[in-house]
């Protein structure tokens, strides 16, 4: 079970929450009734325990054993009590292998529907999560509809159930007063349990607050190792480490001592409860209406009652912070989509692949524009690049004809079909891009590659590292293909990840390509060798590059020169260097920085 570190969130609707769940769990409701009958037939063992023993000791408390016949009625009363315990354990086990493939279906489903409908939310969500946050709330939300049904079927169900025998029995053999005290108690032991229970959340609330700050600190100095050593603040560090350390033992001795005072109330409302009960069943025995196996009765039963209700203050907190974890899991379900297919779309049919910006206008938020009013096309077969200074919407332009968001105003369209009236996938299905920032799976190269086509053959897969120009490199590496690049691909070069990519696009294989600054982490004698491979590449494609370096885009049949988001020089390159505008001050530079290094 895991321990949160702060408290459970309010306004939660948390019996719609679990009605939600039921959906999952009636998957296998023949189980679930099988598993509820193997619970209700355990308790009616456990029940029956304290009768047979009653029975026992009566038998025993007779005058008149004086024969082998009458010997025999306590050992046959000895073995149905060791039937009934065996019968109890029976269905106990019986009920948790049952319901356990009700439990993992759920976990399983409910796993499932989240993460796919994380990949299915839009671009801007991803973009503003917090990861660790996500996963977090994936895992304990799994975790706790595990928990949740097994304190309902485990804990709470049993106990109910156990109670009521208890009192069937109870209104039935005996006087009034002893099922009057044994409710009264257990309203009383449950009211004193949820009180103290809830009193005490906040020194744990405090206490698990900071030790996730101290435990922060410290994987915070191990990640800083070097900055530490270089100023020599092992000491400061250590003193934050220990100020928390110290804050967090106060709370946890707090803790403790107020779990001791709830441990003792609870032994005080059961022995009080347990005394008045023996002091009637005893007076009961005196009077002649009882008999000792009476008095054993309701003793036993009692005591047996608040086995599980023992467990109540762990139970209550646990619920509520797994009611809480599962709200925010379920919040993650809730989560609109801003990106939708409309109803009725149709698949995108690509012939010439003619792309058209028409009027297009956007802004991730209200207060920058991005993009103001761009138009224009990209004829079949037409490489066509996008350049501008830093932060004039050229990247911007790729993520909206993925569709990875909707523009504000105006249309794009490929094939004269809107790109907003046709299916993301089929879309996204005609469209390939070697990013600016390549990220890979930490897997083999192999995998990486193939996960543009995944039934790609392994020479289909050679012949594209081929065209990328990492196919050599792949080879002399020890384990080749099977070489794991590592977390996001770090076991890589910038440059060797791009070639990745560019070999990933190439075995696609798509209508158009897009290329977002995809040499920016090459050596110049690697860029010359891969821009030949993409000119190979894109002679049958219509392709849109965004370009950083303009040497790359010197052949580029058309040349869009943006800034602030508005189209300010359209050309080829001579063209545009003959105009002396922005886009031959940005050539200038460009020539006079590589002047410098080759310098």
């Amino acid at each position: 079970m895991h321990r949160p570190t702060s408290k459970p969130h309010g306004n939660r609707k948390d019996f719609q929450n679990i009605k939600r769940l039921f959906p999952y769990i009636w998957d296998f409701k023949g189980r679930v009734f099988i598993a509820l009958c193997c619970l209700i037939l355990s308790k009616i063992a456990i029940v029956g325990m304290p009768l047979a023993l009653k029975e026992i000791v009566d038998g025993l408390d007779s005058k008149q054993l004086l024969d082998n016949a009458t010997l025999a009625l306590p050992l046959v009363l000895l073995l149905i009590y060791g039937a009934l315990r065996l019968i109890a354990s029976l269905f106990n086990e019986l009920r948790d292998a049952i319901f356990s493939r009700v439990r993992y279906h759920a976990m399983r489903g409910i796993s499932l529907r989240v993460l796919k409908h994380l990949y299915s939310l839009s671009l801007s969500y991803h973009l503003d999560r917090k990861t660790g946050g996500i996963t977090r709330d994936l895992e304990r939300g799994t975790n706790s509809l595990s928990s949740i049904l097994n304190y309902l079927v485990f804990n709470i169900f049993p106990t109910a159930a156990e109670f009521t025998f208890v009192a069937i029995i109870l209104l039935s053999k005996y006087e009034a007063h002893f099922a009057i005290i044994t409710f009264t108690t257990v309203v009383i032991y449950i009211a004193f349990t949820l009180l103290v229970t809830n009193w005490r959340m906040h020194y744990r609330h405090e206490m698990n607050a900071h030790e996730s700050r101290a435990n922060s600190y410290a994987v915070d100095g191990m990640l800083n190792y070097e900055t530490i050593k270089y100023f020599t603040n092992e000491e400061y560090e250590l003193k934050k480490y220990d100020e928390t350390l110290d804050q967090w033992e106060g709370a946890a001795v707090r803790s403790q001592t107020s779990m001791s005072l709830l441990n003792f109330g609870q032994g005080a409302v059961i022995a009080i409860g347990v005394t008045l009960m023996m002091i009637f069943a005893a007076q009961g025995v005196v009077d002649g209406v009882m008999t000792l196996g009476d008095l054993v009765l309701v003793n036993a039963m009692m005591l047996q009652l608040f086995i599980p209700l023992n467990f109540l203050g762990i139970i209550y907190r646990a619920l509520k912070y797994s009611l809480a974890d599962m709200d925010m899991m379920l919040k993650l379900l809730d989560t609109e989509r801003q990106v939708k297919d409309i109803d009725g779309a149709e698949e995108l049919k690509v012939s010439d692949a003619v792309i058209r910006f028409e009027n297009v206008s956007f802004d991730y938020s209200r207060d920058r524009k991005i993009l103001d009013d761009v138009s224009f096309d990209i004829p079949h077969g037409h490489k066509v690049a996008v350049v501008g200074p830093s932060g004039a919407g050229k990247s911007t332009l790729a993520r909206l004809l993925f569709r990875f968001y909707d523009v504000d105003s105006g249309n794009i369209s490929i094939d004269d079909q809107n790109i907003n009236s046709v299916t993301q996938r089929s879309l996204r299905d005609n469209i390939g891009i070697v990013p600016q920032d390549t990220v890979l799976f930490n897997d083999t190269i192999e995998h990486n590659i193939r996960y543009a086509n995944l039934d790609a053959s392994d020479e289909e897969i050679k012949r594209a590292a081929q065209h990328a120009n990492i196919h050599d490199f792949i080879t002399s590496l020890p384990d080749a293909y099977q070489t794991v690049v590592g977390e996001r691909g770090l076991k890589l070069s910038g440059g060797e990840k791009q070639r990745v990519a560019i070999a990933r696009v190439i075995l696609k294989n798509p209508r158009i390509l897009v290329f977002d600054e995809a040499t920016s982490s090459l050596d110049s004698h690697s860029e010359q060798l891969i821009l030949e491979s993409l000119k190979q590449v894109a002679e049958k494609h219509t392709t849109l590059v965004i370009a950083h370096r303009l040497s790359t885009i010197i052949d580029a049949d058309n040349i869009i020169v943006l800034d602030k988001g508005a189209v300010v020089e359209e050309g080829t390159h001579q063209q545009l260097l003959d105009k002396q505008g922005l886009y031959a001050h940005l050539w200038k530079l460009q020539q006079e920085e590589e002047n410098e290094v080759a310098v």
